[in-house]
């Protein structure tokens, strides 16, 4: 049984060839503007789309009869008469979900189509320790208990995408290399449809870097940007013109062995110099901290470790201070490099630099402001994720409701 890629709007509108898909493609036009601006007024919907009023009005009956959108009165501040009547994003009964196999948890969430979270869990492992089987048979009943919890409350799952930090296949559905892992060649979309059997969903795998770049992009609706993933490893996930830029084999994105240390530290990718040396969370620990420091503790939640570290510096100490700097060098290095090469309207920085990132984020600013080429840094924001380590799991549930936005009617 074999698991093909989700369509996601980020890859672009799909195309109509005859009269039943031009009404699918108008449907998902119309949820699509309701996702991306907020409740309209079917006057306002019109106008958007260019659609006749009376073909907005069936296209609003329709999607309200599947349960994707609703329609009530709202009276906006210091209106006066009869409120108006907007159409809204419903979908509480439709979810998507993301699981996101990190270093060293495997966590679960669910969101609607309205983006609220109807599931979340995270599991604590050592993934590279426990094994791949060992930890698809835990992935496995985790979206086991998610769906089970989704069915108590009356709502289902349209599809699934897993996140992985590594080079990934989506085509065929396997890690290729996840070197923070140790895994090599794991076929992680049969492994789950084997463990799952009847129960499995419409499937993807992608890189955890790239779904966080959609949670941000579904989060901001910023059309050019670039979302950096920290923790062992760096990844990137590019968004350009709107779009999830994948490469000519879908492996865009591998920024952290870019070659820029030039203290030539070993790599887990079995070369030397590269940027994750220099700028990932095995960097700032080992900087910070001696080898016996509780902040190495991999018992000891990452969160947690992190906020040690950030009360040291607040609490002025020089040798965590020093390390914060050199890290903030390094990434706006980096920063400035990826802002020549692409011209992003933002940067944002997720994974373990959101935990830190408030004490180096103006000096990773003036670092990008110094190197970029063009002026003013070529319009280049640098900005910390809202998101946290939720950013891959958050965008594996968005990938997956993409497939409700490029076809609203064939969740009926």
């Amino acid at each position: 049984m074999k698991a093909e890629p989700r369509a996601s709007d980020l890859s672009g509108p799909s195309r109509a060839r005859d009269r039943g898909s031009i009404r699918r493609a108008n449907l998902a036009l119309v949820l699509r503007m309701l996702r991306d601006e907020g409740p309209l007024s079917r006057a306002r919907i019109a106008t958007g789309t260019g659609l006749p009023k009376p073909t907005v009005t069936s296209l609003v009956a329709e999607l309200v009869g599947l349960g994707l959108a609703g329609e009530g009165p709202t009276r906006r501040e210091g209106a006066v008469g009869r409120p108006g009547t907007l159409v809204r994003i419903d979908g509480r009964h439709i979810c998507g979900i993301g699981v996101e196999i990190s270093t060293s948890y495997v966590h679960v969430l669910a969101l609607t189509l309205g983006g609220e979270v109807a599931f979340e869990h995270r599991t604590a492992v050592a993934v590279g320790d426990a094994g791949a089987d060992a930890v698809l048979d835990l992935t496995a009943r985790a979206i086991a208990r998610c769906t089970a919890a989704l069915g108590r409350a009356g709502a289902r799952a349209v599809g699934l995408t897993v996140a992985v930090p590594g080079v990934v296949d989506t085509r065929a559905g396997a890690v290729r290399y996840a070197p923070a892992l140790g895994w090599r060649d794991v076929a992680v979309t049969a492994g789950l449809l084997d463990r799952l059997g009847a129960a499995a969903l419409p499937l993807t795998v992608e890189n955890d870097a790239k779904l966080g770049a959609v949670a941000e992009h579904a989060h901001g609706r910023i059309p050019d940007m670039v979302c950096i993933t920290g923790e062992r490893g760096i990844g990137a996930g590019i968004i350009s013109g709107g779009r999830l830029l994948r490469g000519s084999a879908g492996f865009a994105g591998e920024v952290g062995h870019m070659p820029l240390d030039p203290e030539r530290r070993p790599c887990v990718c079995g070369r030397a110099g590269c940027w994750e040396t220099m700028v990932g969370l095995d960097a700032i620990l080992r900087l910070a901290a001696d080898a016996d420091d509780e902040v190495h503790d991999q018992g000891v939640a990452l969160e947690r470790r992190l906020a040690v570290l950030h009360d040291r510096a607040d609490a002025g100490d020089v040798r965590t201070r020093e390390a914060l700097e050199r890290v903030a060098d390094a990434l706006g290095l980096g920063i400035a490099l990826l802002a020549d090469v692409l011209n992003p309207g933002r940067v944002v920085l997720g994974g373990y630099f959101t935990h830190i990132g408030d004490l180096i984020l103006d000096r990773v600013r003036e670092v990008v402001a110094e190197r970029v080429m063009a002026p003013d840094g070529g319009g280049c924001e640098v900005a910390l994720s809202r998101l946290g380590f939720t950013a891959a799991a958050r965008g594996g549930a968005h990938l997956a409701l993409g497939a409700v936005y490029q076809d609203p009617g064939a969740v009926g």
